[in-house]
């Protein structure tokens, strides 16, 4: 049998022995299952830190406004808010904005409020619900509507919930009026046509597919919409009306044409009562309620958790072009200054 191999330790005089590493490369499985429990612990916080929101927002109470010094004493009691509603009217403002209305209503420590319009209009259900709101709070304090740039259709529909007894001020560049109602529509049947597009949905009523861009509209769909129209243009009408003692129906109607009007003609034929600036209307405002020490104030929302989270998401839908297609598709009544419809949420 051969001897076997005799390791002696190192002896002086001697050579050290090779010294031999041995390095070893995990696995290409134990790689990637690595960083796949990774990626699954990341996306499982996220949804986590999600739902923990969402749970959160929906079983507490709905937060109130922040509320932000804008001018006045600072150490007075009483209080002015101004109102600020700006840009199209539509979600997720309106809600906003009736949770501000609402605010504003139930402080006892408010003791009046200037709406401050800066708004082409927007849709028609969302207006009247801001003016439902609006109208309960004037029943209960003074509100007066300062209006910016723009207060038109919807936005004018609005200013109409200050109330019969409210002052309505104008700057001097400010365009009001276009009162009347528009759905949009698009024929594209000739450009269908061109290209051999055909549009055959399955419906299960003739008004189903009413307003469908690729084909001309027909005698019936066009009654069925104008009615639609007529009861919302009707309603306009009724709550000028309503709210501004010095025009009848007729002289409203008269006006109702569509048309967008500068300050002076909107004050020479009463849609609005004075030209003037937020400060002029603030001065008119704390005069009515005597007070010499006020604080005037506004409103503002704070970003949610579940806004930072959701918007990526809400980005994507609205760049998503089969999305965009079947939002210009749906009908909407607008109380709105364009022919344009607002963009999507």
């Amino acid at each position: 049998m051969p001897a076997s191999p005799i390791f002696e330790p190192d002896q002086p005089g001697r050579s050290p022995a090779p010294t031999v590493v041995v390095q070893t490369q995990p696995s290409g499985w134990r790689s990637w299952g690595f960083r796949l429990l990774a990626a699954a612990l990341v996306i499982s916080l996220f949804f986590n830190l999600g739902f923990y929101a969402a749970f959160h927002e929906y079983y507490s109470n709905t937060e109130p406004p922040i509320e932000k010094y804008h001018s006045g004493d600072k150490l007075a009691t009483d209080k002015i808010v101004v109102l600020k509603m700006s840009g199209t009217i539509m979600p997720p403002f309106t809600e906003r904005w009736l949770e501000q209305v609402k605010h504003a209503e139930e402080a006892e420590e408010v003791k009046g409020v200037l709406l401050a319009v800066d708004s082409p209009g927007g849709f028609v259900a969302d207006s009247h619900q801001l003016y439902h709101r609006l109208k309960k709070l004037s029943e209960k304090k003074p509100v007066f509507v300062q209006m910016k740039r723009m207060a038109a259709s919807g936005g004018y529909y609005i200013a109409m919930g200050a109330g019969p007894k409210a002052r309505i001020f104008a700057e001097p560049t400010t365009w009001t009026g276009s009162i009347g109602v528009i759905i949009p529509r698009y024929d594209i049947s000739k450009l269908a046509e061109k290209f051999g597009v055909e549009s055959e949905p399955l419906k299960t009523g003739e008004f189903k597919d009413a307003l469908s861009p690729f084909r001309p509209l027909s005698e019936g769909e066009r009654k069925v919409w104008e009615n639609i129209l007529s009861q919302s243009f009707e309603q306009f009408v009724e709550v000028i009306d309503s709210n501004r003692d010095n025009l009848g129906t007729d002289q409203i109607k008269a006006l109702a044409t569509g048309q967008v009007y500068t300050a002076k003609d909107a004050l020479a034929s009463g849609l609005i009562d004075g030209i003037g600036f937020e400060d002029d209307a603030l001065d008119a405002l704390k005069q009515q309620l005597g007070l010499t020490k006020v604080r005037i104030v506004t409103y503002e929302h704070q970003t949610t958790l579940v806004d930072v989270l959701l918007g990526e998401a809400r980005t994507r839908s609205a760049s998503d072009p089969v999305r965009s297609l079947l939002e210009s598709s749906v009908p909407r009544a607008l109380y709105y200054c364009s022919w344009l419809p607002p963009l999507p949420e």
